[in-house]
């Protein structure tokens, strides 16, 4: 019997996977436009995921999951779960935010809502448009600042499905800013999947599942028209950008050792990334798909204390003095975790080496279980 089972939920979770392919094909075949779109969605949330390179999606089980798998906020014990995160990326330059909340669902708690915010923004950027006057003088009390900022709004929803096998889906909404000059609206949708046997953990994300749009709409002066075809500029169009369609797969397994205490715990996940949006980043590429590898690991101490590493981000780098010339490069992210009772306190050091033009970042997270089941 328990043979059977096993059969027929693999059987179904290959379902799962074909419908997840068969979306992915289909919307790829007919995007027209391939464009690096909504970039500030790609960074990821929680210095725990970031920590282990954000190779989570099989074994996700936080607030967090709301965005790196919906499936996995099946996974968290509390009732009710809160979670904050503030990262200065590029040395400072830019603030990165994420607040989420979420609670079970329903009389037998077999369900999982939640609401994840981020924000990206630069700030003080300066205005030069009206620098320079119409008879040519220099004004710099004319320049003015102006900040470029990006938001998403994420609602998350996952349900256990059947045979252990538990499946989420967000709905994004997505305002993005530059000053007064330009703002966008988009919306997408993602899909992702867990599946859980003994120490063995399978997860399957859709991102931008059915291609998320972008539409963009800019308001210039005439005096700052004129000021771009001066410069031999050309005047930003109204236009829709899509976010094509990606699959993020992850294997894990989990385990404890140290005698009959078994102190301590480890977990290890690899993740694949399948894109086809022709960028060609990874070392593993074709003129139609690109898989991007990541590693993560986790090893914990009492289910307190956590140090975590990972890595990914493997690209052919070429030389710029010798284009004939490549090297091989790696990205390697650290982190530690401490767990206080209710409390869980993480931080991740991201870009170990400074081994490409991304300075360092520092990344703070705190999750709260507001209600703790003991």
């Amino acid at each position: 019997m328990l043979l059977f089972h096993k059969l027929y939920s693999m059987n179904k979770l290959k379902s799962i996977i074909f419908i997840f392919l068969l979306f992915f094909l289909i919307n790829n075949a007919n995007a027209q436009k391939r464009k690096f779109v909504n970039e500030f969605l790609n960074i990821g949330v929680g210095a725990k995921s970031l920590a282990m390179f954000g190779a989570v999606s099989a074994q996700t089980d936080d607030i967090g999951s709301g965005y790196w798998n919906p499936a996995g906020l099946l996974k968290i014990d509390a009732p009710f779960q809160v979670s904050a995160m503030h990262a200065e990326w590029f040395a400072g330059i830019a603030q990165y935010d994420y607040l989420a909340f979420g609670k079970k669902l329903g009389k037998d708690r077999n369900s999982f809502g939640g609401v994840s915010f981020i924000r990206m923004g630069i700030d003080n950027i300066p205005n030069t448009l009206s620098l320079i006057g119409p008879d040519g003088s220099v004004n710099y009390d004319n320049i003015t600042s102006f900040s470029a900022a990006d938001y998403a709004l994420i609602i998350s929803y996952a349900k256990k499905a059947f045979g252990g096998i538990s499946i989420g889906g967000n709905t994004k909404i997505i305002y993005r800013q530059i000053g007064k000059f330009a703002s966008a609206w988009g919306f997408g949708f993602d899909f992702g999947a867990q599946w859980k046997f003994n120490h063995l953990s399978i997860g399957l994300m859709g991102r931008d599942i059915t291609s998320t749009f972008t539409a963009w709409s800019f308001n210039f002066t005439d005096e700052e028209k004129d000021v771009f075809l001066e410069t031999g500029n050309d005047i930003p169009l109204s236009s829709v950008e899509y976010a094509l369609p990606k699959i993020i797969t992850g294997i894990a397994y989990e385990g404890s050792f140290g005698g009959t205490q078994k102190d301590f715990s480890y977990l290890v996940e690899f993740d694949a990334n399948l894109t086809t949006d022709g960028r060609k980043q990874s070392v593993f590429n074709s003129d139609f798909i690109e898989i991007a590898p990541a590693f993560g690991f986790e090893l914990g101490y009492k289910q307190k204390v956590f140090l975590r590493g990972g890595f990914g981000n493997l690209q052919r780098v070429v030389n710029p003095a010798n284009a004939s010339q490549r090297s091989f490069e790696i990205q390697p992210n650290i982190g530690i975790g401490l767990k206080l009772n209710r409390l869980h306190i993480d931080y991740a050091l991201s870009n170990v080496g400074n081994l490409s033009s991304i300075l360092y970042s520092h990344i703070f997270s705190l999750t709260l279980d507001l209600t703790h089941n003991k």
